[in-house]
C-alpha cells in the first residue's frame, strides 16, 4: 500500500477529487478509482477494486458506495485541504491567472517495485490539475497512461500533464521501448521526448525493468524521487541530481527528526 500523506490540489469548486491506480505485473490485474472525495488514501481503494471486484475502474458515486461497503473510513473533505492548497486555489481564480500554464507541485505520488521473485507492480495517485473542472479525470486512473506493470518487461508510474500523457499512453509506451531492448533510462527519455515534441507535454516517470534496473526521468524542471536498492537509498529533485546514502543511516536521521 501507499500512504504518503493525504489530500491534493483543489478543483474549480475548491474540493479534493482524486484518481488512483494499482497494477500487478504477474497477471496484469489492475484496479483504479477516479473523482473520489473524502478518501484519505485512494490507492488502498484502488487495490480493493482490483482484489474484490470483477471490474478495473470505479468512479465518483459508485466508488464512494464501494468504499462504504468495504469499510473504508470517510474523511471530511476539509480535513484533506491544506492552507497552501486553498491559497493556490484562490490565486488561480484571479482573472489573469492560468492554472494549467504553471502547474507546480502537481501532487502525484507514484511507486514501482520488483520483488525477489521478479514480480513487478506499480501504483499512482493524484488530485490532478489545480482548479480543474469538476469530474475531470486525468491519466492516473487510466491503465497504460498513469501506470503499467508487466513481469515480462517491467513497471512504470507517471506524473505530469495528464491530457498529454493520455495522448501518447506514456506508461505503456515506455515499456514498449524496453521490450525493444532499451534500458529504463533510455526508454523513459525516448518516450518523454516524444510526448514533448508530438503534443507539447511535460512529465516525469519512475521505471524498473524485469532485471531490477531502474530510472527516474523527467522533462519538467523538477521531480522528487527516491529508490532503495541493495540497502542504499538514492534520491534527488533536480535534473542531474543524485544523492546516495545507506538506508540505515537515512532511517536513523528520520527517526531523529521526529
Amino acid at each position: 500500500y501507499l500512504s504518503l500523506g493525504c489530500g491534493s490540489v483543489l478543483n474549480e469548486k475548491g474540493e479534493v477529487e482524486m484518481d488512483a491506480i494499482i497494477m500487478d505485473g504477474k497477471n496484469l490485474d489492475s484496479g483504479a478509482v477516479s473523482a473520489v472525495k473524502c478518501i484519505a488514501n485512494p490507492i488502498k481503494l484502488a487495490r480493493l477494486v482490483m482484489e474484490k471486484t470483477k471490474h478495473m475502474l470505479l468512479t465518483d458515486h459508485g466508488a464512494h458506495l464501494f468504499a462504504q461497503a468495504m469499510g473504508i473510513p470517510e474523511v471530511p473533505g476539509e480535513k484533506l485541504i491544506t492552507e497552501r492548497s486553498r491559497e493556490r486555489w484562490k490565486k488561480n481564480l484571479e482573472p489573469d491567472s492560468n492554472p494549467e500554464e504553471f502547474q507546480k507541485d502537481l501532487g502525484t505520488v507514484g511507486a514501482v517495485a520488483i520483488d525477489s521473485e521478479g514480480n513487478v507492480a506499480c501504483a499512482t495517485s493524484t488530485g490532478g490539475l489545480s482548479n480543474k473542472l469538476i469530474g475531470r479525470v486525468g491519466d492516473t486512473a487510466c491503465i497504460g497512461s498513469g501506470g503499467y506493470a508487466d513481469n515480462r518487461s517491467g513497471a512504470t508510474s507517471t506524473t505530469g500533464h495528464g491530457e498529454s500523457i493520455m495522448k501518447v499512453v506514456l506508461a505503456r509506451l515506455i515499456l514498449y521501448h524496453m521490450e525493444q531492448g532499451m534500458s529504463p533510462e533510455v526508454a523513459a527519455d525516448t518516450a518523454l521526448d516524444y510526448m514533448k515534441t508530438r503534443v507539447g507535454g511535460l512529465g516525469g516517470v519512475i521505471v524498473v525493468n524485469k532485471a531490477g534496473e531502474w530510472a527516474a526521468r523527467f522533462s519538467t524542471k523538477q521531480m522528487s524521487w527516491a529508490t532503495v536498492k541493495d540497502d542504499n537509498l538514492h534520491y534527488g529533485i533536480y535534473n542531474g541530481e543524485k544523492h546516495t546514502k545507506p538506508v540505515d543511516e537515512a532511517l536513523a536521521s528520520e527517526r531523529g527528526g521526529l
